[in-house]
């Protein structure tokens, strides 16, 4: 019989934290996409509770403790929320999976684990799956019956269904000038992507709640979204056809938000002193903003979140070594 193990009371209080936290932005986008949205979530959650229930029993670990501790279901979240809504059940499915057992316990488990789970199981089906990581729904979405068959492939799907996001449609555009751009195109709203917009200001939000209860830091939330806004304010020339976006188009667009609150503030994968986290974060939006603009994937957060988790070792050693310098 599997040895019982204490359940890590801090950890489970932060993580219903960051669920209750979740539910601005997870309405917003409710609001926008409908029932996509909810079937995600409840994939993902199930997926990733199973997932994580199969590998602890190869492992000889107690369930309990570890899959009461909320960690797996933020995870689950977080990645269903990144996902399009309406992407195909294997792929919500798989997506879970791969985050627990690669991400998650193929390091040791919850505290052991050098990756962000939730970005590298998106990342893995979006190399692996790229045409259906880019089907974001053009409306409001689809009633319930309509979304299971979509998500489900049962039925027939409803034509032009799908568009190309705000951060796809300005990647490829070659003429038209942003403010064309915005007046033409419907994947534009009033500063970023049509909906989105406010999506991130939902997450922000939510961001700003867990600010408040102290679950994390402010470092790398400001070190990110500092660095995304001044590498597109300067990178930005105005309304030209070779324009990248604007600095508000940026932050109120793709996963920003979601990105600045809620991933690179995980705890075990990111870097653990204030000065490593405030270049953690700083690095992270610098990458989204370089991926964004000349990466072959419109949103960049997830691949940035993994390249800077391979930096955190080397952030952190130099960060004391200048503490060491500067110490009397």
């Amino acid at each position: 019989m599997p040895p019982l193990e204490p359940v890590d009371e801090r950890l489970q209080q932060a993580m219903k934290l960051v669920l209750l936290a979740t539910l601005p932005g997870m309405l917003a986008l409710f609001w926008f996409y409908g029932w996509g949205v909810l079937l995600n979530l409840i994939l993902a959650g199930v997926s990733a509770l199973a997932a994580e229930a199969a590998v602890l029993r190869l492992r000889r670990r107690a369930l309990k403790p570890t899959l009461s501790d909320g960690s797996a279901l933020v995870s689950a979240t977080l990645l269903a929320l990144a996902l399009p809504p309406y992407c195909p059940w294997w792929l919500t499915i798989s997506a879970a999976a791969l985050a627990m057992v690669f991400g998650k316990h193929l390091y040791g488990g919850v505290g052991s684990n050098p990756f962000n789970p939730a970005m590298l199981g998106f990342a893995l089906v979006m190399v692996t799956f790229p045409q259906q990581m880019t089907q974001w729904p053009a409306s409001q979405g689809m009633d319930l019956w309509g979304g299971v068959q979509q998500v489900f492939g049962v039925g027939q799907s409803p034509d032009a269904w799908v568009r190309a996001t705000a951060l796809d449609s300005l990647r490829i555009n070659k003429s038209l000038t942003m403010d064309e751009l915005f007046s033409a195109n419907p994947a534009f709203g009033r500063f970023g992507g049509r909906g989105v917009e406010w999506v991130n200001l939902a997450f922000l939000a939510g961001g700003a709640f867990l600010l408040q209860r102290r679950v994390f830091s402010w470092h790398a939330p400001v070190g990110m979204l500092a660095s995304l806004f001044v590498i597109s304010l300067l990178c930005w020339n105005g309304s030209g056809s070779d324009s990248h976006g604007s600095p508000l188009f940026h932050l109120l667009t793709g996963a920003s938000m979601l990105g600045a609150f809620f991933i690179v503030t995980e705890p075990v994968s990111g870097a653990k002193s204030p000065g490593a986290r405030l270049l953690f974060g700083a690095g992270v939006g610098l990458l989204t903003y370089l991926i964004r603009t000349w990466g072959g994937y419109p949103d960049g957060v997830a691949f940035a979140v993994l390249l800077m988790n391979l930096c955190v070792p080397a952030l952190e050693r130099l960060v004391a070594a200048r503490q060491e310098r500067i110490a009397p």
